[in-house]
């Protein structure tokens, strides 16, 4: 299940070819055997969701409440696929909706270039061969063009933005990684007082991650693995979840692309946190796949999939977030224990990613 907040985006839904013109703009990609709600409150697209077809159980079961929490006013179902798949699903949709007292304005079955309405039995309106259309020639893809919205062919494209980088990028990660590993381990081999270790280098990782969201320059190899290790420590991270903003975006991407494997958990967790504040509910998903897939017990990245299956909002999350004297206040002072997650990433491990 995916969501995106589209509050802000303005596209003109007067007839069914609109409204199939506007799904993949809105989601970022153009879906297959999916099921699509575009929730409207006062004529407007207020949220658009999508879930895997077939359903898996259970899976509708946030929708009532998130009809009422966003104060839906009417709604608009979209199946992708054969009618074996799409109708069940849409008829239950339909009843949730009923039951939450949600006029459906519009349900309609897509199916390679032709689509069918649910609720249309019209032979010269709606047949039962289907309607063809093009979403290329309507208005709403011109409309979304000029908005800067883009739909990427499919998901996996989408995936791709996401993927290791590889080559001479991947190959300057793994030396730069491995050096800043090497000046750990001399720092802890020197040190004689792990806990004032401790909080010095926590310190250290707390000045480079607020520098990181504050420069404008893209990071060296060495910055990135550097943060790397620091992001390690719950203290650090959760510095960064706290002063999060949308334009933090491109730093929590580019971490998560370049970040040798094992570090990439914290990363890819911070850019679900950023890409679901800005309303990328998509792009959050596949973020915390790539968290769980490396590392399937990261807490994180458990509590944000577990707000987006939910279809949350961001603010339950953001508008009760610490701040960092919130955050000292109730970790205390850095102590040597706080540094064993860093130490498990010290080890040799090989990388799962092709150079």
């Amino acid at each position: 299940m995916s969501s995106a907040n589209t509050a802000e985006t303005l596209l003109n839904l007067t007839a069914p070819p609109d409204i199939l013109a506007a799904v993949p703009y809105l989601l970022g990609y153009h879906p297959t055997q999916s099921l699509i709600a575009l929730g409207l409150s006062r004529r407007q697209v207020q949220i658009a969701a999508r879930w895997d077809l077939p359903l898996s159980p259970h899976s509708l079961a946030p929708f009532p409440a998130m009809l009422a929490r966003e104060r839906i006013t009417e709604l608009i179902i979209v199946g992708y696929g054969p009618g074996s798949l799409v109708t069940p699903a849409v008829d239950t949709m339909r009843e949730l909706a009923a039951k939450a007292g949600v006029p459906v304005a519009e349900a309609l079955r897509v199916e390679e270039t032709r689509f069918w309405s649910y609720l249309c039995d019209v032979p010269a309106c709606c047949p039962i061969e289907g309607t063809p259309f093009d979403i290329t020639t309507t208005q709403v893809a011109a409309e979304a063009t000029v908005q800067g919205l883009v739909a990427l062919p499919d998901r996996a494209m989408l995936e791709a933005t996401l993927s290791p980088a590889t080559g001479p990028i991947r190959l300057g990660m793994r030396r730069a990684t491995s050096d800043t590993a090497a000046i750990l381990v001399s720092r802890l081999v020197d040190c004689r007082n792990p806990d004032r270790f401790a909080d010095e280098y926590v310190t250290e990782a707390l000045t480079r991650v607020r520098a990181a969201m504050t420069s404008p320059e893209r990071l060296t190899d060495r910055q990135v693995a550097e943060l790397g290790f620091d992001l390690a420590i719950i203290r650090v991270r959760d510095e960064a979840w706290t002063c999060m903003q949308d334009a933090h975006l491109p730093l929590w991407r580019d971490l998560t692309r370049r970040l040798e494997p094992r570090f990439v958990p914290p990363a890819a967790s911070l850019l679900a946190m950023a890409a679901w504040r800005s309303g990328d509910c998509v792009l959050a998903a596949i973020a915390l796949e790539r968290a769980l897939r490396i590392d399937p017990t990261y807490s994180m990245a458990h509590l944000l999939r577990h707000a987006l299956e939910q279809l949350l909002p961001p603010k339950l999350l953001t508008d009760r977030l610490p701040t960092s004297s919130d955050l000292d206040a109730a970790m205390g002072s850095p102590k040597q224990t706080w540094l064993i997650p860093l130490l498990g990433l010290l080890d040799d491990q090989p990388s799962d990613d092709p150079p």
